[in-house]
């Protein structure tokens, strides 16, 4: 936000001394994607509904095709969303009784919990994620929709589609769910556990709010939004926009050409891009085009480093305490793993041990060897390390699934003397852990492995033995124009 404040007041401030009609031009190039992960300009065929477009290089997900209509669909599960998550902030998710005495706990409980025993941090963000997101979630998807649906849409539908994009990881429904299981799991031993209506809402809360994202087709909506023939440049200069098929065969060199991070309209301009630079601001949805993340590789560095400093407290120290008749010894997070196996929960136990334990490890170790290998400028197992990255980035909001059963804890056993779950430092410290390697994963930008490489080149680099040139096919050779539908991006139904 502030990379565009500044921006608007140099653009006022040039305007005063600058002609504001357009005096060069760049191509908005069609036919093209850019792979986000790799990084590998390509040809993406027009998509019949139910297939999708793989990158040839890495694998990734380039474009999909919903067999649903444009608006009916998700409009349908935005609405049942909306009302599902309406109820469920008045209802109540269980009600725990022990020896008559009785407490109920809501989804806003254990935020103000954790806020009485001092871990208000922790409570904002349990609220954050689990209260505030969803809604925002929701919201922002109503007003895409609506705003989609117009002859001509609005220009703050892209603006809220980007956040959307950005957003959407932070609402946590599905995580929260499992929380709730945890939790229902060590209750059932203590005492009279009473599941209330809540308890079902948050489900179809989940189930919906993914059938949005299920049939939502981003792409349609982008392509349905004109692009501006002007574009403000770095300096506040205006560009004219012109437009270039890629399919016709004319394809501009791989380094002049960018991709918008938030709409992938990919840009041609007229000198080569600089990796980090801003080249302005996107003619179809007004976000800031820079060819690669800034300090992508700094920035991922420091915060894996302080994920890394918080974890060895967040394993060794305990994240609640359980006391009964006045009895009770602090938990870790590999003794509550080790409980729910003495339990007989064994699958309950290995998805916690994995959450908790095995994905801060993976993202921990899986980011360093990205890290490192792009330091020296490594070619290994680069198609690996790309699925890799797209598994960090997927799975490393789970880990949250002790945050949750905590402050579900904490607020529904709270009986003085009889039973009371008080929570510890080290859940402070776990979530840290979390939070700052979902930031890590998140700013680290996986093409910078294969630009290390010399594998995103204008003109790639000889491969020495047929093995690694299959691996590594060049860009120029990936982006070049065919007639022959076997020579384009695969389909998969």
């Amino acid at each position: 936000m502030s990379d565009r404040f500044h921006k608007r007041l140099w653009r006022n401030a040039v305007s005063f001394s600058r002609s504001q009609e357009p005096h060069a031009s760049i191509h908005a190039v069609e036919g093209l994607r850019e792979c986000p992960t790799c990084g590998l300009f390509q040809h993406v065929p027009r998509l019949k509904p139910g297939h999708l477009a793989e990158c040839l290089r890495c694998g990734c997900q380039l474009a999909r095709r919903r067999k649903t209509s444009l608006i009916g669909a998700p409009a349908a599960f935005c609405i049942t969303s909306a009302a599902l998550y309406a109820t469920l902030l008045i209802s109540s998710l269980m009600t725990l009784n022990v020896y008559g005495r009785e407490n109920t706990v809501s989804l806003m409980s254990g935020p103000i919990e954790l806020g009485h025993q001092g871990y208000g941090a922790v409570g904002v963000l349990v609220a954050l994620v689990t209260v505030l997101m969803p809604g925002v979630i929701i919201a922002l998807m109503a007003a895409i929709l609506y705003g989609a649906s117009r002859p001509q849409m609005p220009d703050w539908t892209p603006r809220l589609l980007t956040w959307y994009d950005r957003l959407r990881g932070w609402s946590m429904v599905e995580v929260y769910v499992l929380g709730v299981l945890v939790a229902y799991t060590k209750l059932v031993d203590l005492a009279l556990v009473i599941l209330q209506p809540g308890v079902y809402l948050l489900g179809g809360l989940m189930l919906s709010m993914a059938a949005v994202d299920s049939t939502f087709d981003a792409e349609r909506i982008w392509r349905s939004r004109d692009i501006s023939p002007t574009l403000d440049d770095h300096q506040g200069n205006l560009l004219s926009v012109a437009h270039l098929d890629a399919r016709n065969g004319v394809i501009p060199p791989v380094k002049n050409m960018l991709s918008c991070h938030a709409c992938d309209l990919v840009l041609a301009f007229d000198h080569a891009v600089p990796q980090e630079q801003d080249m302005g601001d996107c003619p179809r949805c007004g976000q800031i085009l820079r060819r690669r993340k800034p300090q992508s590789l700094i920035s991922a560095t420091c915060l894996l480093v302080a994920g890394v400093v918080f974890y060895l407290p967040a394993n060794l120290l305990p994240v609640m305490t359980y006391t009964k008749v006045g009895q009770g010894a602090p938990s870790t997070i590999i003794s509550g793993v080790i409980e729910l196996w003495q339990a007989g929960m064994i699958p309950l136990s290995l998805l916690v041990l994995f959450a908790s334990i095995t994905v801060p490890v993976l993202k921990i170790v899986a980011l360093t060897i990205m890290i490192i290998g792009t330091r020296f400028r490594s070619r290994w197992h680069l198609r690996n390390l790309s699925k890799l990255y797209r598994l960090v980035v997927i799975i490393g909001r789970w880990s949250m699934i002790d945050v949750f059963m905590i402050s579900i804890l904490v607020a529904v056993v709270h009986f003085g003397f009889l039973a009371n779950v008080t929570a510890d430092p080290g859940m402070v410290c776990f979530a840290l852990v979390v939070i700052l390697t979902i930031f890590a994963a998140e700013l680290f930008d996986p093409r910078g492995m294969w630009d290390a490489a010399g594998l995103n080149d204008a003109v790639a680099d000889p491969v020495a033995d047929s093995s690694a040139e299959a691996e590594f096919p060049s860009a120029s050779a990936a982006i070049s124009p065919s007639s022959d539908p076997n020579d384009m991006e695969p389909e998969r139904a």
